[in-house]
């Protein structure tokens, strides 16, 4: 879906809205307090105060290196979104496997960790446990709670903090701000903005402050460089700035729902914007997953999270695993 611009800041829309954000807020809310089955293997759930663009997969990715740095063998369990609904047991995502069967994110953590796409979560912790794993990742499962965790880590895009607020469909919010604090136990705070800031003082959590980095060798290639920007994510403004700050001198923009499976029509599209404005097509690495198997010459910018005090969040990783194991030996 394309977030709303109303979704940023009150205004008309949000409040005709209220009242069913109002009752989406207070069933989000009791979902997150119910009880859910423990996965034989400890569980770090990463999740995301909005439906989208706050950082969760990053994060993710992040939080399965620092297991593995650590000795751990990390899975990360998503339901591939994005992807068929039809599969019946849960599945090891295979390198450069299709999009349209696994999902764009399922193939971007799948170059990074073992990565298992299921529905059922209590399937996928079984069969990352076949595959050897050590511990579980859920890159989508705070709010829907189908596995208990061990630990909670909550992405704030700092810029856009909780938008204006309300829950979906008045605001961007997939639950109560409270009520996601309540079920947290750290946040991963992105970027400089005071709202994000606000809200993560209002947390009473520990905060980890982080920013996005872009690869260096390619951000060093589009310098200068002409650039015709596009993006199917949450907040494709997010990206075509960071292409700004590379120095990149972007001539045109294009944005598309987030997950959004490019067609033919876009694809001619996108090859005529570059035509017309003479720019090297640029998108998210999130986007080029999806143009795997399209043939459209593009250059894909890799960005990864960069922690101040990595070394607290590893140690709270390494604390949270012990307490898990201790209560499953008990």
């Amino acid at each position: 879906m394309r977030t709303p611009d109303f979704w940023r800041a009150e205004g008309l829309a949000s409040r005709l809205l209220s009242p069913i954000g109002a009752l989406y807020g207070a069933i989000a809310q009791r979902r997150l307090r119910r009880a859910a089955p423990r996965a034989a293997l400890p569980t770090i759930v990463v999740g995301g105060l909005t439906t989208g663009g706050d950082g969760k997969t990053p994060l993710a990715i992040l939080v399965a290196q620092l297991l593995e740095s650590q000795g751990e063998t990390p899975a990360v369990l998503t339901r591939g979104y994005g992807g068929r609904r039809d599969h019946a047991a849960p599945f090891v995502v295979e390198p450069r496997a299709r999009s349209d069967l696994v999902g764009d994110e399922a193939l971007l953590l799948a170059d990074h960790a073992l990565t298992i796409v299921g529905v059922d979560r209590a399937a996928s912790a079984g069969l990352a446990r076949e595959k050897g794993a050590t511990v579980l990742v859920l890159d989508d499962g705070f709010h829907s709670r189908r596995l208990a965790p061990d630990m909670t880590i909550l992405a704030i895009d700092a810029d856009y903090g909780a938008g204006n607020g309300r829950c979906i469909p008045a605001g961007p919010l997939r639950a109560p701000l409270d009520a996601q604090f309540a079920a947290a136990d750290a946040l991963v705070l992105i970027g400089d903005g005071a709202a994000g800031k606000a809200i993560a003082a209002r947390a009473a959590k520990p905060v980890f402050e982080a920013h996005t980095v872009p690869d260096w060798q390619i951000a060093h290639e589009l310098k200068g460089a002409r650039v015709v920007a596009f993006a199917g994510i949450g907040r494709p403004a997010k990206f075509f700035e960071t292409l700004r700050e590379t120095g990149a001198e972007v001539v045109a923009t294009r944005s598309f729902p987030d997950h959004h499976r490019f067609s033919d029509a876009d694809l001619a599209e996108l090859a005529e914007l570059r035509r017309k404005h003479g720019g090297r097509l640029v998108t998210t690495m999130k986007d080029a997953m999806r143009l795997h198997h399209q043939g459209l010459d593009v250059c894909a910018l890799p960005i990864c999270l960069s922690v101040q005090n990595i070394e607290g969040l590893a140690g709270t990783l390494t604390d949270a695993l012990a307490r898990a194991r201790v209560s499953r030996a008990s």
